[in-house]
């Protein structure tokens, strides 16, 4: 991903994101700010958390005079050997600005429970913080790391690399996904880390709060009077979100199956998605506020039924040598979920997602109910639809149906279409690492995930989760490059969806 901006200066940007911060109530700090990337020499790191914070860089959010970036990590490198490894992954980004960046990095090679090498790294921060004659200091870690060593590098953290008392500023703290494998070890996991930190100090990240059209769903619900009055139980029949990936476990066979496709991707990406579909308008835009009807809506769930479940595996997922013999971790799955409230009793939330599957997408598919007297008798063309395409090719489009131009009375469907890609064609849509990324650096805790939060979602899928564990639920064979298991279309068919025959959306070009 190549470096690029918008057209507007980095102070331009930045002025903006000022004004939005006044809005929501965050504090606009200064000071030296130190950025801590634990396991630096991994995949995560090096894929995405170094191309994210490059990308701040180079927009003016992070600017050299007041940032310092430090890797920290068992394998043995030197500053230049983490500096040409973060190299590689940002081909195409201008020389000058990234050898300047480059610049930026430390690194300091330690263990993850042995405070020797936390000792030196806070030397190094501590280093840094006194040559930059600041008077605040704010330092940020942020894990890429396996969740099994979270307690010890938070300890080891809490005891050597706090930001000193001597000076105003603040300890944040990133953790990425999984948290726990079900209700238990998630609420274990909070423990440990709630001992250390308090609750305004940790972010626990799901990157798909960091999207575009994400963050665009409570904009839409929102802002717009048009959906306010039919976005209830009234007009929408079902919704649908799904995930779907056209390749499968790749040589992650093993640790896959370790988790499964549900606590990989249902319980956390869809289910944050499905909160912004679903919860009530909150307060207001205040990350507190927000989070609060996130959970209410979490708590308003009915406990799954296992009738309302398909799980998948496609043939050739046990031929990886990691993978047992006798795995029945599903690498699909379909999930119905019911909320018990005003706005939504009766409607079903589909929660779908999948590995070597026909076609690679993200989406919200929002059906709407039957025209009531079909005059023009056009049902068997299908419903109107609201989809929101979260990736690739971003989009929201409204299928309805309109007259087929001629002489003919007919009827056929079409699109009112919002693509990013012609809409906004000078617009760089910043990667979700990006935002989140300096969303904590600014405090605000809008789009990760509570504690509460998280333990309400583990609520509702932990005993589905045993269930599949004990062998109660199996899954089912589907071929790789096909929609998944034929059951799982004929859960949605029983649960009201209805399949739109003939009619598909191609994304617009510019030719």
């Amino acid at each position: 991903m190549s470096g690029g901006s918008d057209g507007s200066s980095p102070s331009s940007r930045r002025s903006s994101f000022n004004s939005l911060s006044r809005d929501l109530d965050l504090s606009s700090e200064q000071g030296c700010l130190s950025i801590v990337v634990l396991g630096a020499s991994g995949d995560l790191a090096k894929k995405k958390t170094f191309p994210a914070l490059y990308h701040l860089f180079d927009q003016g959010f992070i600017q050299s005079g007041e940032v310092h970036i430090f890797g920290y990590a068992r394998s043995n490198l030197s500053d230049d050997g983490l500096r040409e490894r973060i190299r590689g992954y940002l081909k195409g980004a201008p020389e000058e600005d990234l050898s300047e960046f480059l610049q930026l990095i430390k690194y300091v090679s330690g263990s993850y429970d042995n405070g020797e090498g936390f000792a030196k790294l806070n030397k190094a921060i501590s280093e840094y913080e006194a040559s930059s004659k600041s008077e605040s200091y704010r330092r940020l870690f942020y894990l890429a790391l396996p969740p099994s060593v979270y307690p010890s590098v938070c300890k080891m953290i809490r005891t050597y690399c706090m930001n000193p008392s001597s000076h105003p500023g603040w300890t944040r703290v990133i953790v990425e996904k999984p948290f726990g494998k079900d209700l238990d070890s998630a609420e274990e996991l909070s423990a440990q880390l709630g001992e250390l930190f308090e609750e305004h100090q940790l972010y626990r990240i799901d990157h798909y709060l960091g999207k575009e059209l994400v963050q665009n769903l409570l904009v839409l619900r929102f802002a717009n009077r048009l959906f306010l009055p039919l976005w209830n139980r009234d007009n929408i029949d079902n919704i649908q979100i799904v995930f779907r990936e056209d390749f499968g476990t790749e040589g992650r066979g093993g640790y896959f199956d370790q988790y499964g496709i549900i606590r990989d991707i249902i319980q956390n990406h869809l289910l944050q998605v499905f909160c912004l579909v679903a919860m009530e308008k909150p307060v207001s835009l205040k990350p507190e506020h927000i989070r609060d009807e996130k959970v209410k809506v979490l708590q308003s769930v009915n406990p799954i039924k296992p009738e309302e479940v398909v799980l998948g595996q496609y043939d050739g997922y046990k031929d990886d040598p990691t993978v047992p013999d006798d795995s029945n971790t599903p690498t699909f799955a379909s999930v119905v979920l019911r909320v018990h409230n005003e706005r939504w009793e009766g409607v079903p939330f589909i929660l779908k997602a999948g590995k070597a599957l026909s076609s690679r997408k993200a989406e919200v598919r929002v059906q709407f109910k039957d025209v009531p007297g079909d005059i023009y008798k056009c049902k068997k063309q299908g419903r109107n639809e609201f989809v929101i395409r979260l990736q690739p090719s971003e989009a929201m489009y409204m299928k309805l149906t309109v007259k087929k131009p001629g002489l003919e009375m007919a009827t056929e469907q079409s699109e009112l279409d919002l693509s990013y890609g012609m809409r906004y064609q000078n617009v760089k849509i910043p990667e979700a690492y990006e935002r989140l990324i300096l969303d904590t650096i600014r405090g605000d805790q809008q789009h990760f995930v509570r504690r509460d939060e998280l333990k309400a979602a583990w609520q509702i899928f932990t005993p589905l989760l045993h269930d599949i564990d004990d062998g109660k639920l199996k899954a089912v064979p589907y071929q790789p490059g096909s929609r998944g298991p034929k059951e799982a279309d004929e859960l949605s068919a029983r649960v009201g969806y209805v399949q739109t025959h003939g009619y598909v959306w191609i994304p617009p070009t510019l030719a």
